[in-house]
């Protein structure tokens, strides 16, 4: 099952800081690519980086028709949203089927489209959150904590202490 994640209304000043975490948070929970609405370099090379640096992948797309892309897609689309299902009663049904999921977090305010394009429109709360947050909960949902022992192999690697920092 591949995993991908579509970050939707990506604004180059506004949003710089929360797409790039939402990419890490999908590197680091093993969504395998991340999808842009609109190119910005400057965060791919910010996430190169951390992937050289830190281990790991994650393929980072531009695709500028998002609906068309939407549409298209061969798999399941999530929509996360705090208007959803809560994703404990979902999220049963979508780890039974093995078909690859797409996972769209919007920024700013998303099309109504977007809800009723997708075959699921899940909500970690139903109150305001973060897109950030939303996909951390949803796909550590999605792989029963799994990814939190992965090890990444890079460069750098994080040595767990009680108090201070350490990395080799």
């Amino acid at each position: 099952m591949k995993v991908s994640v579509l970050r939707l209304g990506h604004r180059f000043i506004r949003d710089k800081r929360t797409t790039t975490h939402i990419a890490l948070v999908a590197r680091a929970f093993c969504a395998d690519e991340l999808i842009l609405d609109s190119e910005d370099r400057d965060l791919e090379k910010s996430i190169v980086r951390i992937i050289e640096e830190w281990g790991g992948k994650l393929n980072i797309k531009v695709e500028k028709n998002w609906r068309k892309f939407i549409e298209n897609f061969n798999g399941e689309r999530i929509h996360l949203t705090m208007y959803g299902m809560p994703v404990d009663e979902k999220i049963p049904e979508i780890k039974k089927s093995k078909k690859d999921k797409l996972i769209i977090v919007g920024g700013q305010k998303v099309p109504s489209e977007v809800y009723h394009i997708s075959e699921y429109n899940i909500a970690v709360g139903n109150q305001p959150h973060s897109e950030i947050a939303a996909l951390a909960v949803f796909l550590d949902r999605l792989f029963e904590g799994d990814e939190l022992n992965r090890n990444f192999k890079g460069k750098k690697r994080i040595i767990p202490q009680e108090c201070g920092k350490k990395f080799a």
